[in-house]
């Protein structure tokens, strides 16, 4: 299997092009060729190897899922405000008897509490949610892959990826928040992803009944179901975590880059105006809804008098209508919360820099307990929040080279990659220059699936030259070079997950062997 590329796409016509179907209009091969999005999806062996790949990222996930016990890290928050979702549709303070003051919104919570209600108030019930989340992570990022790349190998190789990173294992296994912003806003780019394959087969449809570009200034209509789709997926992320948020202009710049392109291969007049109307109309229809369902993971808020600042305006002598009072003290409680986050700067001892995160620069240890039989008179069980090393060291050079494929190659994947990849760092930056907030390292967790991917996409040319697609020629020496290139990295990165798999889920091991694995000393003790 190989994967798609530009130069591929841009290869010339055939002599003999192949006749169009009875009521179909003639399109050139090169349009058609460019136009055309993956057709066999339903592919069996991508559903086969997306099925295996899935079931052993679960077994990881799940297997001893309560075997620490009492809360990790900020479980002390998440799971107990999970529990008072369940019983006061708000979070509860307990010491005052009242509506807790909380800074994130409730999604996540509520989530959690979904395994609460399955399994009780302990270990397996407040972290089951965060497992299957994580797991469904890889599900997702195996067939994100697989549509941009057309290839079941590279397809399968993002999954193992990101099922062999401690990173995402441990936040699979912990009641954190992060991982469900992950899910959601993986979801709304997989949809903008499917948004730009149908929104590209309507374009050859209309092409195939009869429209003309070069007749007529007027665009075919298209119904972008997956646009608005996505924007329901972003407004649940935005129910997670507010730094969703950071992700909307450059998704809505992969989209419009992504429209401009289609219209250009259709052989648009104009490409960028012709269509910017309905481009930015349907934005703003997809905003709106994520707008919606982002208010209705408030809905407990909403519904009962107990929320904290659901009467703000009452109880201050401020005029309190139905519906607009109650999204008026909403907003007021959004204020509040935000200011609360400006403000934080408190140093924590695991804190860190956005310019750390891709070099492990300060992992946050979630857990650690030095007593129990080893065999050793020493021991040490530790959960460390830390990245598989030798894949995370990929990721910045894999950047650098996708850059350079990007421009090199003219392949959509690239900015496909990078732009979001961008947008789950640059902001952090803006924050730790301007006003030096307080952050940690899981932050970078939404942005996991973009680094991956631009990792495959470094190792797909390696794998598979593009001078070899674009002439079909048959696998050359460089090639089988190359797949033993990628295979190798494949297997290491393997080992050194392994290797550091006892520090991920908190394993009893001698004090020696753990500090054998702190590779950058201090830095990660």
């Amino acid at each position: 299997m190989t994967t798609a590329t530009p130069e591929a796409e841009i290869t010339p016509d055939p002599p003999e092009a192949a006749e169009p179907a009875a009521g179909v209009h003639a399109v050139p091969d090169i349009v058609r060729r460019r136009l055309s999005s993956l057709e066999n999806w339903l592919n069996p062996y991508s559903w086969l190897v997306t099925a295996v790949i899935t079931a052993i990222a679960a077994i990881l996930r799940l297997k001893d899922l309560n075997s620490v016990k009492g809360y990790i890290f900020d479980e002390v928050y998440y799971p107990t405000d999970a529990w008072d979702l369940l019983h006061h549709a708000v979070e509860w303070d307990e010491k005052t008897n009242g509506p807790a003051y909380v800074v994130h919104p409730p999604l996540g919570k509520w989530l959690i509490a979904l395994g609460e209600k399955a399994f009780g108030n302990h270990e397996l019930g407040w972290r089951f949610p965060a497992a299957i989340a994580g797991t469904l992570m890889i599900l997702i990022l195996i067939r994100i892959a697989y549509r941009m790349f057309h290839s079941i190998v590279l397809a399968g190789i993002a999954g193992l990826l990101m099922t062999l990173d401690g990173f995402q294992l441990v936040l699979s296994r912990t009641s954190l928040l992060d991982i469900f912003l992950g899910l959601f806003v993986e979801m709304t780019f997989a949809c903008l992803l499917l948004d730009r394959d149908h929104y590209r087969r309507r374009l050859l449809k209309a092409l195939e009944d009869g429209y003309d570009p070069t007749s007529t200034y007027k665009i075919p209509r298209v119904t972008p179901w997956w646009l608005l789709a996505g924007g329901v997926c972003f407004g649940l992320a935005n129910g997670v975590k507010w730094s969703a948020l950071f992700f909307l202009p450059f998704f809505g710049l992969v989209v419009l880059i992504w429209r401009w392109q289609a219209r250009r291969s259709a052989g648009i007049r104009g490409p960028i105006a012709a269509g910017i109307l309905g481009d930015l109309g349907w934005w703003v229809v997809s905003i709106g809804l994520s707008l919606v369902f982002y208010l209705a993971t408030w809905t407990g808020w909403f519904v009962t008098n107990d929320g904290y600042f659901r009467h703000y305006r009452q109880a201050n002598g401020l005029s309190e209508p139905p519906i607009l009072g109650a999204l008026l003290n909403l907003w007021h409680y959004h204020q509040e919360a935000y200011k609360f986050h400006s403000g934080l700067t408190a140093k924590h001892p695991y804190q860190s820099w956005p310019w750390q995160w891709l070099l492990l620069g300060r992992p946050v240890s979630f857990y650690w307990n030095n007593t129990g039989n080893c065999g050793s008179p020493s021991c040490a069980r530790e959960i460390l929040l830390l990245g598989t090393p030798l894949l995370w060291w990929s990721f910045g050079p894999a950047l650098i080279a996708v850059l350079w494929f990007g421009i090199a190659r003219r392949d959509w994947r690239a900015p496909a990659i990078l732009i979001p990849a961008i947008g789950s760092m640059l902001p952090w930056y803006y924050y730790a220059i301007t006003d030096g907030r307080t952050m940690f390292s899981f932050y970078l967790l939404p942005g996991l699936p973009f680094l991956i991917l631009a990792v495959v996409y470094v190792l797909g040319a390696i794998m598979t030259p593009a001078e070899g697609v674009a002439t079909g020629k048959r696998r050359t020496d460089r090639q089988l070079v190359g797949t033993v290139v990628v295979g190798a990295y494949v297997v290491l990165i393997a080992l050194c997950f392994a290797y550091f798999y006892p520090i991920f889920v908190g394993q009893l091991i001698t004090y020696n062997s753990w500090s054998s694995r702190m590779w950058l000393g201090s830095r990660w003790i």
